[in-house]
């Protein structure tokens, strides 16, 4: 019995301390403006359309090897 009290307390402490990491990341975060909201769109469209042509060439060079 004893050894599930302390699984119990490890559960409860790893819980509290999910709870404490997570109050301080919602402490630090805060809502995009329309600037860094266009940056951020911006930008991740940008690194989207570079792995797509990254693939699409590969893909390309692959079908004129194969023939």
């Amino acid at each position: 019995m004893a050894g599930i009290w302390w699984m119990d307390m490890g559960m409860k402490m790893m819980l509290n301390d999910f709870v404490s990491q997570s109050q301080r990341v919602l402490n630090v975060t805060h809502k995009p403006g329309k600037l860094e909201f266009k940056q951020i769109a911006v930008s991740t469209a940008l690194g989207i359309g570079v792995v797509g042509a990254i693939g699409f060439l590969m893909h390309t060079i692959a079908n004129l090897f194969r023939g």
